[in-house]
C-alpha cells in the first residue's frame, strides 16, 4: 500500500472530514485515511492511484492542491 498526502484547502470542520474519508472508503475498503483539520492534509494509505483518490474528494465537493 502506498501513502498518498494531498492538501485539502477546503476542509472546514469534522463534517467535512466525515464526509471525505466515507467517500474514500466507499470506493476502497481497505484503505487507511487520516483527516488532519489544522492543516488540511489528508493522508490515505491505499492500493488506489493519487489520481483516483482527488477524483473521490472532489466528487464531494472538496478541491485538492
Amino acid at each position: 500500500m502506498a501513502t498518498i498526502t494531498l492538501k485539502v484547502p477546503s476542509i472546514a470542520c469534522d463534517s467535512c472530514a466525515k464526509t471525505i474519508t466515507e467517500e474514500i472508503l466507499s470506493h476502497e475498503s481497505e484503505a487507511r485515511v487520516k483527516v488532519d483539520l489544522t492543516t488540511k492534509i489528508v493522508s490515505i494509505e491505499s492500493e488506489a492511484s493519487e489520481e483516483a483518490i482527488k477524483q473521490m474528494i472532489s466528487s464531494v465537493g472538496h478541491t485538492v492542491e
